[in-house]
């Protein structure tokens, strides 16, 4: 049977009660598998349920609010910092009305089932027979000696059909999409690509970015009208996940997506349709394949908290880039200073470059890609919370942990965070339990990443500074690993916002910058009045500048050229405005351009002065 949802928390806190508790911040409503205490540990969000007293009369039980046939429960101990607290046997007790319980008994009497022996790795005991009931206690039996009764838990359990529950009809979730609902790994994955490939030849296109540290292909889909290909004018869009390999939500989501969008143009959709027409967009499920192999064997409820997060030579490859924050504001902070550090395209720096620098092949691959592909815009699908992060995500103050550290950009970040979220089916809910220790609804179900938590060289702050792009992480559930039967239901959650973040790929203004002849011009800057951040124009002189409504001044400058000015609109429907510039060559490099044809260099003003000074004084 599958998981009851304390994790998922589909499971509320007034279905969890418990003997005693030592104070709020540790009841009963703490005490679910996997839940996160935080550096605090404070009086409201602490990492379990403990009880008041260290004796065998202690419980915590769970109201399932309807009959349902409990097959195992699986325990924790306490997460914490500075503590180490887990209960090391238990008995386990159901009950139809909470008053006469029954306890699971085998030929010798009650079972005492064998509990922890650390605080963070689960462990799973199934009942002998499975039991029908509509409450389940767990009593614990012993503990760790230096510690108290502390747990974690979830119920495994198959609710009974009841069409007189009026509460469980409310709350049941379906989908009407015909979708592979399950886990891949590795192999199932690739075959996936392959079917979606297969059904719709003439609009996706299977490819691989690089190699993981075992050798496994990092594969991307894209989807697009004429896939292979850069269209002059055409955005590029990313999805990314399951750069921690035990955040695997992210990784379904793409893959449901890819399915939908194949199974929708088909259908001609035309939302669908008009999206893959006007968009490239490309798909990467797995960034850390390897690390996803080890949650795998482990299964959706046994890896705890962060098995297989990292990749096979230890490395996080969400804040594995390089850190460009740095350069950035030491160079604004030291205005004298002889080196100048562009507000945008910043160069990665020689260290991070050699052999010798900690750097997963993973992200090598990455990198690569985003500068070999100009992206608009892009989402980092990952687990653990509910909520959408927007750059920077690294501090800007060095004695500071947290900080609001805005991007020039700020209100088109927030706007973009916000279109996932405001779409999303639990995000902005009011009602809504907070996952572990941060609630977010006071900004909507967004947040500022360096006011969350500062990380240097984070994916998003390096694509923002490195590249075009613009990228978000979304944190799409608050279990990283969610149980099978639990997929229908999150597709639901994210699809209208997987779909609707895509579309804001279109908005702002995009153009061409040419020359006099025609012919685009590429690496060309385009500056926005006000926002102390520039783009650069693609190979085909195209580009496509992020931006809320409004009315911009927007400027372009090229090597050679003469710079140019307009004013840009860009208005509320969805769809970038038209914003294209023609610029013609500087004096200097036409006179160039006319020396180099017929072998000649323009000879420089100052060398020149000398000569004919050094003429002037032979004659003399």
């Amino acid at each position: 049977c599958p998981p009851l949802g304390l994790e998922t928390l589909k499971i509320t806190d007034f279905q969890l009660h418990a003997s005693t508790a030592k104070r709020y911040g540790l009841g009963a409503h703490r005490g679910r598998l996997n839940i996160q205490a935080g550096v605090n540990e404070n009086d409201f969000y602490d990492g379990a349920w403990c009880a008041g007293r260290n004796d065998p009369y202690q419980w915590i039980e769970v109201d399932a609010r309807r009959l349902t046939k409990f097959t195992g429960v699986i325990t924790q101990g306490r997460n914490s910092l500075w503590s180490s607290n887990w209960v090391t046997s238990y008995r386990v007790l159901v009950s139809n009305d909470s008053h006469a319980w029954t306890a699971v008994r085998n030929e010798s009497g009650d079972v005492i089932f064998e509990g922890n022996s650390e605080k963070e790795i689960p462990v799973l005991n199934k009942l002998p027979v499975p039991l029908v009931a509509r409450y389940i206690r767990i009593n614990p039996r012993s503990w760790f000696e230096e510690g108290s009764i502390c747990m974690r838990l979830e119920i495994l359990g198959c609710p009974l059909p009841d069409p007189n529950n009026y509460y469980h009809r409310r709350n049941e979730m379906t989908t009407t999409d015909n979708l592979d609902f399950k886990h891949h790994n590795y192999k199932e994955m690739r075959q996936l690509m392959k079917t979606v490939n297969k059904m719709c030849p003439n609009i996706t296109r299977i490819y691989n970015i690089g190699k993981s540290n075992q050798g496994l292909k990092l594969y991307a889909v894209e989807i697009s009208d004429n896939p292979g290909e850069h269209e002059v004018g055409e955005p590029e869009f990313r999805y990314i996940a399951g750069a921690h390999g035990n955040e695997v939500l992210g990784r379904e989501l793409i893959l449901l997506l890819m399915q939908f969008m194949c199974q929708e143009y088909l259908a001609g959709n035309p939302r669908i349709v008009h999206l893959i027409e006007d968009t490239r967009i490309h798909l990467l499920p797995s960034v850390n394949p390897d690390g996803y192999d080890k949650a795998y064997k482990a299964g959706s409820e046994l890896g705890g908290w962060s098995l297989g997060r990292w990749t096979q030579d230890g490395i996080d490859i969400n804040n594995n880039f390089p850190d460009l924050n740095s350069l950035l504001w030491e160079s604004e902070d030291q205005q004298k200073s002889k080196r100048k550090v562009p507000n945008h395209h910043i160069p990665i720096p020689d260290w991070y470059l050699s052999e010798n620098a900690t750097v997963a092949v993973e992200t090598r691959a990455i990198i690569a890609w985003m500068e070999k592909i100009p992206f608009v815009l892009g989402g980092n699908l990952q687990g653990g919370e509910l909520v959408v992060a927007y750059p920077y995500d690294m501090v800007r103050s060095m004695w500071k942990t947290q900080d609001y550290t805005p991007t020039p950009d700020d209100h088109v970040f927030r706007w973009l965070a916000y279109s996932y979220a405001s779409t999303h089916r639990l995000m902005t809910d009011a009602r809504r339990r907070a996952c572990h220790t941060e609630d977010f609804q006071k900004e909507d179900g967004t947040v500022n990443g360096a006011s969350w938590h500062t990380v240097a060289g984070s994916i998003n702050d390096f694509s923002y500074l490195h590249t075009n792009c613009f990228e978000l992480s979304i944190y799409v559930g608050c279990d990283k690993y969610p149980h099978e039967s639990e997929l229908p239901e999150e597709w639901e959650n994210n699809r209208e916002s997987l779909i609707v973040f895509m579309e804001q790929v279109h908005r702002g203004i995009k153009g061409i910058v040419k020359d006099v002849h025609g012919k685009g011009i590429p690496n060309a800057v385009i500056s926005v009045e006000g926002v102390n951040h520039d783009i650069r124009t693609g190979a085909d002189g195209d580009y496509w500048r992020l931006l809320n409504p409004g009315e911009y001044v927007v400027g372009v400058k090229a090597e050679g050229y003469t710079t140019a000015t307009k004013t840009c609109e860009v208005g509320y429907d969805m769809g970038a405005t038209q914003c294209d510039f023609t610029i013609s060559k500087t004096n200097l490099a036409r006179i160039k351009e006319i020396m180099k044809k017929f072998g000649k260099q323009p000879i420089s003003l100052s060398i020149r002065r000398l000569r004919q000074r050094a003429r002037q004084w032979r004659e003399q």
